[in-house]
């Protein structure tokens, strides 16, 4: 029983009530020219040329999202679309829904007026008070039963009202609702947002541990040496990498507060020193060769080269410490070849295993290249070809 009632204590249930009596406003107006039945269908004619002007989609689809479904155009239901029409496809569905809310409204506002009269007949007319009766009950005589009857033209009532507020609504959705096309857009959409956050994570992921890899790693080595000299160079190294990875922070960070936000101030390969300074300064022994103009290189590629070439340094000091390292970076015609060995040694356990190299062949796949990582003649290898168009 209380299932039962719960609509009438839903606001939504009379804004769908009063979104039907609004549509019959107007065309209500024209039964003061002439009482006739042509009104009505004057006015069905009448709205098939404004179902074809785009910004009616967007007036019915606020008055839908408020009245309908509750929401603000700003936060309702992605259901009911507010944009203006788009093709014809569009307008010849909005033309459907104006003329079934034109319907649907008429036959409401009607039902409604019309049970409510003939409960109050019905009450009035086993009270001996009886008169002509509403349109659609016709009473003679007095008779006290009749007052057993209200009951029965109250529900009726009760499901006109909540009936035609729920087919409205479903109209409403299948209508107004997006068109394939406008399904497409808003699924990738979701995917270059998905995109972003993944790249975002992969971001925070890089930049924030190699700076704890360097801090640790330095800490250890400064700990172990017992050297004053040794320690302030050791601190002196925490103390960049940490600024730089704040920076990384800060500049991700805004990237999340400002979508639009270009991404120019990335770094890439062209900053590539700071990253070999940091892991010279963590004890690794670092061997550069470069070769091709690393300026000519697009952005995205540089950008991701860089992110590479960190994870890779951050993999190596993370679990091989303080070893040699030899780095292979060539520009050709349509490649950007990077390489990275180190020796295989004693793995040093630390958080994230494994994830930095699924992030390096992710991050070589999403710009159509290739990555290879393991052991190759004794050593550890990482190398990446990405192409640079």
């Amino acid at each position: 029983m209380v299932s039962l009632l719960r609509p009438f204590g839903r606001a939504v249930t009379y804004t769908r009530l009063l979104h039907l009596f609004i549509a019959i406003v107007w065309p209500s107006m024209l039964l003061f020219i002439e009482e006739a039945w042509w009104t009505w269908a004057l006015a069905a004619v009448l709205l098939a040329p404004v179902g074809l002007v785009p910004a009616m989609r967007t007036v019915e689809g606020l008055q839908a999202r408020l009245l309908l479904t509750g929401h603000r155009h700003d936060s309702g239901s992605t259901d009911i679309v507010v944009a203006p029409s788009a093709s014809w496809s569009d307008r010849g569905r909005l033309v459907v829904w104006l003329e079934a809310r034109l319907l649907l409204g008429c036959a409401t506002s009607m039902f409604t007026v019309q049970l409510l009269l003939a409960s109050v007949d019905l009450v009035l007319s086993a009270l001996g008070h009886g008169g002509e009766g509403s349109v659609l009950l016709h009473l003679a005589g007095h008779h006290w039963w009749h007052a057993l009857l209200a009951p029965v033209s109250l529900v009726a009532l009760a499901l006109t009202v909540v009936g035609s507020g729920r087919l409205i609504t479903a109209l409403a959705h299948r209508l107004l609702g997006p068109s394939p096309a406008e399904r497409l857009a808003a699924m990738e959409e979701r995917t270059e947002q998905l995109l972003e956050r993944t790249r975002i994570a992969r971001e925070l992921h890089d930049s924030i541990g190699h700076a704890l890899t360097v801090a640790v790693v330095q800490a250890g080595a400064a700990r172990a040496a017992g050297d004053p000299a040794f320690t302030d160079r050791a601190l002196d190294a925490i103390e960049e990498t940490g600024r730089a990875a704040l920076e990384d922070l800060e500049r991700v960070l805004g990237i999340l507060r400002e979508s639009e936000r270009p991404v120019s101030s990335r770094p890439t390969l062209t900053d590539a020193d700071r990253l070999l300074e940091s892991a010279r300064a963590s004890g690794a022994k670092v061997d550069v060769d470069m070769r091709g103009p690393l300026d000519t290189v697009p952005g995205p590629v540089s950008r991701e080269g860089y992110r590479i070439l960190q994870e890779s340094l951050t993999n190596v000091l993370r679990h091989a410490g303080g070893v040699p390292v030899r780095i292979r970076i060539e520009v050709t015609d349509g490649t950007l070849g990077l390489e990275v060995r180190n020796p295989l040694g004693a793995d040093i356990p630390g958080p994230g295993r494994g994830s930095g190299l699924r992030g390096i062949r992710e991050r070589a796949a999403l710009l159509g290249g290739r990555a290879r990582t393991g052991p190759d003649q004794g050593d550890w290898q990482v190398h990446v070809e990405l192409p640079l168009r």
